[in-house]
């Protein structure tokens, strides 16, 4: 792993997010409540995007397809979203809880850089 420079420091403010290419990853960097993190931005249960996850006030982000929600400083899974009713055991089995990736975030020297 290595860090990239991906975004001039201050250019996300509060409740900002933004998409980043790291490698070959897309990184989802955001600030909540003034402290930046780096997470992935394809939600492990369904591969769907991120980006517009609600944040809750303890600091977890929800997925917007499902609601499953997880932990922003680990990735552990807070609530797991399991399949609909109905759609039998093998597609319940493939649904275990898995956390999401969160990748070290730091600023220096003016920038926001990101290891992957």
């Amino acid at each position: 792993m290595s860090w990239t420079k991906v975004l001039a420091e201050g250019a996300l403010s509060p409740g900002e997010r933004q998409v980043v290419n790291v490698g070959d990853r897309k990184i989802l960097v955001l600030n909540h409540e003034g402290k930046l993190y780096a997470v992935d931005n394809v939600c492990p249960h369904l591969k769907l995007k991120m980006k517009k996850g609600k944040i809750t006030p303890d600091g977890s982000i929800v997925c917007p397809w499902h609601r499953s929600q997880f932990e922003l400083c680990s990735g552990e899974v807070k609530q797991w979203t399991p399949w609909p009713p109905g759609v039998g055991k093998v597609m319940g089995m493939v649904s275990q809880p898995k956390p999401l990736p969160v990748f070290p975030i730091r600023v220096e020297e003016g920038s926001i850089w990101v290891e992957a």
